[in-house]
């Protein structure tokens, strides 16, 4: 199976940016320790710190659906629970690199 690529677009509500930044800030280093996982990086909008995107690769679907049920995860959603604006993911697959 080919590689995996997500990408994760995080709006936190105004005024819940430092909360929504610090629990997505918590994620990574438990989450590049998983299983599976190649990368998983956070960025911010430089013009729009409200929007906050990962982009992360995994080794197959499987081991990155086993990284969406993991604990840490739901902890991240208790904690950030009316904090997030709007949150989509995208499960892309590369075509050409360089």
């Amino acid at each position: 199976m080919a590689k995996l690529t997500i990408v994760a677009n995080i709006k936190a509500n105004p005024g819940k940016i430092d909360l929504v930044k610090a629990e997505l800030t918590k994620l990574i280093d438990i989450t590049r320790s998983e299983k599976g996982c190649i990368n998983y990086d956070l960025h911010q909008d430089n013009d729009n710190p409200t929007h906050f995107v990962f982009y992360e690769n995994w080794e197959s679907r499987e081991l990155w659906q086993t990284h969406m049920g993991a604990p840490h995860l739901a902890a991240y959603m208790a904690a950030t629970d009316g904090a997030v604006a709007e949150f989509t993911l995208n499960e892309m697959t590369v075509i050409g690199s360089f």
